[in-house]
């Protein structure tokens, strides 16, 4: 349980920054896909607004992110804000990144991997990976599992479990589990087990004349993060080292640019409740800061408190048949803490 239960689905990020400024002070933090008018700056912003030692901002596009840093360092005169260029579809902008976040600061106490993207039309990653699976999960394995040992550091001096791993997931996991047989959506046979959730409700059955659904693979993608966070909280720990993924809500912002009005209109039917920015960031936040969740006590959040994930993104196997995968993905194996 958190530690405050009437924080809820309007609860605005700037609220919990306050009741938790104590876990900001003083420390390191890094947000991946910070960009304008996004769930990334308003979280970026309501840590800026409790003297955090160093804000990294780390995002794809410089002038987009450099407008949030920007913005950052006029409403809060004084605060430390770096921003490092980070590509999650490009396994080189990965490396790249990692090693100029190892050139700013030489420990990490919290990183939020934020980023992500939806696209409904067939793209690869420069590896030939699905665009979807290549940049929501494989690029934060990657980033993630690099700047571990920038995270241990920071748990040596952090109390247990205050150094945190946050991803972000979305209630569209429910729609598919991991398609290892076609994680490429190629069309190859796939169990039942791993064929995603049938019928479809209106446009999100709609495919490309290649047969290439882009919801289907959005939900891969965002089982795959719950996946992965469940294999850090198994091994971390005992490093100090906690994780947690949540589902923002619905945000209106620019992750649906490449949906057509069709498609805008059934996640309309769908979407119980509209989130602004600032409210889209409150779970994150909870997430990362909050005390009580030192000792691992859950593993997924809405609405910034606990709630449960589909079973398929739960199942310990399927975890570290992923983890396998990912390895093979990015050409590296990492052994958690070694």
């Amino acid at each position: 349980m958190t530690s405050h239960s009437e924080f809820g689905e309007r609860t605005p990020g700037s609220e919990v920054a306050k009741a938790f400024a104590d876990q900001i002070r003083g420390k390191r933090i890094l947000v991946t896909g910070v960009s304008p008018k996004g769930i990334g700056s308003a979280t970026a912003l309501n840590l800026a607004s409790q003297n955090p030692d160093l804000l990294i901002l780390a995002s794809r596009t410089k002038r987009r992110v450099q407008e949030v840093a920007d913005q950052i360092s006029k409403k809060f005169p004084g605060s430390r804000v770096e921003i490092v260029i980070l590509d999650l579809g490009s396994q080189q902008s990965i490396r790249q990144a990692a090693a100029d976040v190892a050139v700013l600061t030489e420990r990490l106490d919290i990183l939020i991997n934020n980023a992500g993207i939806v696209v409904t039309s067939r793209q690869s990653t420069p590896e030939g990976i699905e665009q979807q699976f290549g940049t929501n999960h494989i690029g934060p394995f990657l980033f993630t599992n690099l700047l571990l040992p920038l995270l241990r550091k920071a748990a040596e001096i952090n109390p247990q479990g205050a150094t945190r791993i946050i991803s972000l997931t979305s209630a569209g996991h429910r729609l598919s589990p991991i398609r290892f047989s076609d994680y490429n959506f190629e069309g190859k046979p796939v169990p039942p087990e791993e064929d995603h959730v049938k019928p479809l409700p209106g446009a999100f059955a709609k495919c490309t004349p290649d047969g290439y659904n882009g919801i289907v693979t959005y939900a891969q993608s965002k089982t795959a993060n719950i996946l992965f966070t469940l294999s850090l909280q198994k091994q971390l720990p005992k490093y100090g080292i906690a994780s947690y993924v949540l589902h923002p809500g619905t945000i209106e912002t620019d992750l649906g640019r490449d949906q057509d009005d069709e498609l805008n209109a059934q996640f309309y039917k769908v979407a119980k409740y509209w989130k602004s920015p600032d409210e889209g960031s409150s779970t994150t936040l909870v997430a990362a800061l909050d005390p009580a969740l030192n000792d691992i006590k859950g593993l997924y959040l809405s609405d910034c408190q606990f709630a449960e994930p589909a079973a398929h993104a739960t199942d310990t196997i399927a975890a570290e048949r992923l983890w396998k995968l990912s390895e093979q993905l990015v050409g590296e194996e990492f052994i958690l803490g070694g």
